[in-house]
């Protein structure tokens, strides 16, 4: 590909930022995330007439600030009865949105099955996962190949020890001495 037609291509999916670091205009082309599949968007919290709100004390790791607060907030879905507590900070506000947040997933989990977000990240990172693994099956696979084609012999090699002897001057290992049972004690009587 030529520098001409890749900085077209480049110039069309770039995304421009101004950089708070002076004046100056710097481009960043993020190939990958533009091309590649988006993401599903986020799930919107159901409207607030749907939701009964509380807030409870905190446990935990926080300090007197949770104990002595009402900083947990707890949702209940009315029409569906979900109930979703946070307690992931200090503050009643971030609390608030981040069981917003739980709700939504839940709710988009129940309605959307299959569909939702959370199971369409889940199947795309375990699509990497067992992508990698498949990589390193090849590479290993491929690395054994080279090895026998060498003519080393992987298993030969494995069972070698570390000062470079053959497998046939390799000594046998001795047979680990076994005591005899202590003698029957003559002044013990059965009973």
């Amino acid at each position: 590909m030529s520098n001409i037609a890749f900085s077209r291509f480049k110039s069309v999916l770039a995304q421009q930022v101004t950089s708070l670091r002076g004046n100056e205009l710097r481009t960043f082309a993020s190939l990958s995330s533009l091309l590649g599949k988006q993401m599903p968007p986020r799930p919107k919290p159901p409207p607030e007439n749907e939701i009964e709100e509380s807030f409870l004390k905190g446990s935990g790791p926080g300090g007197q600030k949770i104990n002595k607060t009402n900083s947990a907030v707890q949702l209940k879905h009315i029409p569906t009865g979900i109930i979703v507590k946070s307690q992931a900070t200090r503050s009643r506000t971030q609390n608030r949105n981040i069981a917003r947040e739980l709700l939504a997933q839940k709710l988009d989990d129940l309605y959307r099955g299959d569909q939702s977000r959370t199971s369409i990240v889940a199947a795309m990172k375990k699509k990497k996962q067992s992508s990698a693994a498949k990589k390193s099956r090849r590479k290993y696979r491929a690395l054994g190949a080279e090895k026998n084609a060498a003519g080393i012999d992987v298993q030969k090699q494995d069972s070698e020890t570390s000062l470079g002897q053959p497998p046939s001057e390799i000594p046998a290992a001795r047979p680990v001495p076994v005591a005899p049972p202590p003698p029957p004690n003559v002044n013990d009587k059965p009973t």
